[in-house]
């Protein structure tokens, strides 16, 4: 089969083709596993963080991608779940132990030896990948491939952190970053609550005139404040200014969300100080997002197909994966991007 590998950690400053496309034989289902033949695979910004160390593979070579759509084409030892030609996904949750507090207490994404896919596991830049069958997912029909696929990360990580964000229907969101998973979010908040405002925060222009084409109320710069302040923020960037300029936006009592695997520790970041009365005071909060839940992925994907909430998708062949990549580092996003088998 045909897989891009990522074989050690790179600075894509400096080189702009951190995986290399191989030949490497079919994988084969263990106990449990279910073989799937991938037909869409989307990429996604903790890939450029496995790939230059900041969220590291525990080991070399790797296949990354976690947003996996294709069929099932062998079932392994004791796995009955899916039959032959069902159509299945795989998120960024590869497997969890099953049997830690956090796991029994339905916070799997809490778990000590929690593995993500593409990361700790083999993923989906590939033609096949194995994955243990409680840890798939069926897809609805409403969906292409290529639409699915940004549904599994982007969308069931913006999900989750909507519910963390605790809005009411009338209350005011603000949308830090604007890429895969905050379209989705501005979507589904737009369905699940008609009488908020959303405003979204992007660097770029193309940024936010996209989400005013999407419903947002108001769109500008991290460093901007919106016409009134926010009961949610939702923050989808790498960086720490964002951060700081959000508790700005924040009402008394507000709560701020952080869905990102991690933040840069740049030099200017470094020169950030939270200021206590402005920032902190007044019983405002701050919640980060870890990884994600099978519960979610489901949640999300029924959510998304009643909407239906259908993404925004730019498509690329396998053998593209380092030009998807450089895009998406050089912030030249609009929805989703896609890899095609």
């Amino acid at each position: 089969m045909r897989a891009m590998i990522l074989d050690r950690i790179v600075n894509m400053a400096e080189d702009s083709e951190p995986l290399r496309l191989v030949e490497l034989p079919v994988p084969r289902p263990n106990d449990g596993e279910t073989l799937i033949r991938v037909a869409a695979c989307g990429v996604c910004h903790t890939e450029l963080d496995e790939i230059e160390g900041r969220t590291p593979p525990p080991r070399f070579p790797v296949i990354p991608g976690h947003q996996v759509v294709g069929r099932v084409v062998e079932n392994g030892p004791g796995a009955r779940r899916f039959r032959v030609g069902a159509r299945v996904g795989v998120a960024w949750i590869f497997s969890a132990c099953g049997a830690c507090e956090h796991c029994l207490g339905g916070r799997e994404n809490l778990c000590a030896g929690f593995r993500a896919t593409g990361r700790d596991a083999n993923g989906g830049y590939a033609e096949y990948m194995a994955v243990p069958e409680a840890f798939a997912v069926p897809i609805p029909e409403v969906f292409s491939d290529f639409q699915a696929a940004p549904l599994l990360c982007a969308g069931s990580v913006g999900w989750r952190s909507l519910r963390l964000a605790g809005l009411r229907d009338g209350q005011t969101l603000g949308l830090t970053g604007f890429g895969a998973s905050g379209h989705l979010v501005l979507k589904a908040a737009r369905r699940l609550y008609p009488r908020s405002k959303i405003f979204v925060f992007a660097r770029s222009i193309s940024e936010r005139d996209f989400a005013r084409e999407l419903g947002a109320a108001w769109a500008g710069d991290a460093a901007e404040r919106p016409p009134e302040p926010c009961d949610a923020v939702i923050d989808t960037t790498p960086a720490w200014g964002p951060v700081v300029e959000a508790l700005k936006n924040l009402k008394s009592g507000g709560r701020l969300v952080i869905n990102a695997i991690r933040k840069e520790d740049s030099d200017r970041d470094r020169l950030l100080q939270l200021d206590y009365p402005a920032h902190l005071w007044l019983e405002k909060e701050i919640k980060s997002v870890a990884n994600v839940t099978r519960a979610d992925v489901g949640e999300f994907l029924e959510l998304a197909a009643t909407i239906p909430l259908l993404p925004e998708v730019r498509e690329y062949p396998l053998a593209g994966a380092n030009g998807a990549l450089i895009e998406l580092r050089e912030r030249k996003i609009r929805g989703a991007k896609v890899l095609r088998m």
